[in-house]
């Protein structure tokens, strides 16, 4: 099943596909869920869902090539081919799910009807169901090929945009509590206004996102921060008392944060539309207030390690930014650097993030350290040459390697760097003269 992904078009003719044959053997199925949202607001979903009245079993015996991912939920993975695209569809039964002990995930379910399945979903615009054989829809002045099916009053949440908790709000956050995070990205994502009550439900009931594991936590502020409404879900995570929850889960206030240093949701808000997460996850640390010194910026970043299971590759992203940031932001350093060392800083990890947000902070220093970097790349070799001089030129020269090697390559590539020498031969008559071999 490997190959590109599918379009938007042809996972809808997938799903298509699924609902007749479902219901040529005697089952009800529609579209469900976010896809049909996301076609409500003239969006063209990524994927589409379909739920039906047959069993996991059932679905597999119409479609053999399916795979059962979540039993107890009822989830079945349906395969097909659309124009030799493969497209996967996931496929649900309806449920009704028990109670939420551990406010993560219901201790059982039950297949049931489609009223009740719409009842257990979180907010009323995710628990829509569309009939795409029905006569064609319109809704918020837009055409809707299919015949929408509302039993939790979604409609008028998606025309008014805005976002409700299907039926009891404290009811449906106090089952999990990652549905507070959720409303975040949602709202943000999709322009919606949170319903008060909803919102209130959070503040009450979310606040402290019991149940939720970290990695569910970080899974969802990835998505929210690699979207480019990041400040407006920073705004909403803040408003709603989810911010020191998710980067401070022990309470301890020890990364010395002092919020709205740059206005609420500022340097969040100059980022790129593609900037990457940890890039805006430092932005959304310099609006929260942090401090830009070696000791709070390291533990705010050890905090995020753990609060948002950050891997390696992430921890040291964000390490560089905000450290590179850190020494940008200091009138005194870059001025203090030789040739050398600013070429070496410019062409290093820690230079791409640290300017970026040093441009949305401070823009006349960002264009004065982008307009050398750019007059020190057009110098002889450029920011970053290859050495005129190696370990192995030593080697062969007759020396044998040792501690004196980094020392005196470092010397000599500086002195490229600075323009000093220009040729092989001059870079290993100053090895010479530093005293590496005679």
């Amino acid at each position: 099943m490997a190959g590109r992904a599918p379009t938007s078009e042809h996972a809808r003719r997938a799903a298509t596909q699924i609902v007749h044959a479902l219901r040529e053997h005697g089952h009800v199925a529609t579209f469900a869920g976010g896809c049909v949202r996301d076609e409500l607001l003239g969006l063209a979903p990524s994927d589409y869902d379909v739920a039906t009245d047959a069993t996991p079993d059932r679905v597999r015996r119409i479609f053999p090539h399916s795979d059962l991912v979540g039993a107890c939920f009822g989830v079945v993975l349906v395969k097909l081919r659309i124009e030799g695209d493969p497209v996967v569809v996931e496929v649900a039964t309806f449920r009704a799910d028990g109670p939420y002990s551990d406010s993560r995930r219901p201790d059982a379910v039950t297949f049931s009807t489609q009223i009740e399945d719409a009842k257990r979903r979180d907010f009323t615009v995710n628990a829509l169901y569309l009939d795409p054989d029905g006569s064609t829809s319109t809704i918020a002045g837009r055409e809707i090929r299919g015949r929408v099916i509302d039993m939790v009053g979604g409609i008028p949440d998606i025309e008014s945009r805005t976002l409700r908790a299907v039926g009891d709000a404290d009811s449906r956050l106090a089952e999990d509590h990652l549905r507070a995070l959720r409303a975040v990205r949602l709202a943000a994502k999709l322009g919606f206004t949170i319903e008060p009550a909803t919102a209130d439900a959070i503040r009450r009931n979310a606040s402290h996102l019991r149940g939720v594991s970290r990695e569910r936590i970080g899974d969802e502020i990835r998505r929210m921060l690699a979207h480019p409404t990041r400040s407006r879900a920073a705004e909403l995570l803040r408003d709603l008392g989810l911010d020191r929850p998710v980067l401070d889960p022990a309470g301890a206030s020890a990364t010395g944060l002092k919020p709205d240093r740059f206005g609420p949701g500022l340097v969040l808000s100059r980022l790129e539309p593609e900037a990457p997460p940890m890039l805006a996850l430092g932005a959304w640390a310099i609006d929260l207030g942090i401090p830009l010194l070696q000791a709070p910026v390291d533990a705010f970043i050890r905090g995020c390690r753990a609060a948002l299971c950050l891997s390696n590759d992430e921890r040291l992203e964000l390490h560089s930014t905000l450290h590179g940031l850190r020494q940008l932001s200091d009138p005194a350093f870059w001025i203090g650097l030789t040739v050398a060392r600013r070429k070496r800083f410019a062409a290093g990890p820690q230079f791409p993030g640290g300017m970026a947000l040093l441009r949305a902070i401070d823009v006349p220093r960002a264009s004065s350290i982008a307009s050398d970097v750019d007059a020190l790349a057009l110098t002889f070799g450029g920011l970053a040459p290859d050495p005129l001089v190696t370990g192995d030129d030593l080697v062969e020269a007759g020396w044998p390697p040792g501690p004196a090697f980094k020392r005196v390559l470092d010397a000599v590539y500086d002195a490229q760097l600075e323009g000093a020498i220009v040729s092989q031969a001059q870079g290993m008559e100053l090895a010479r003269g530093l005293g590496v071999y005679k």
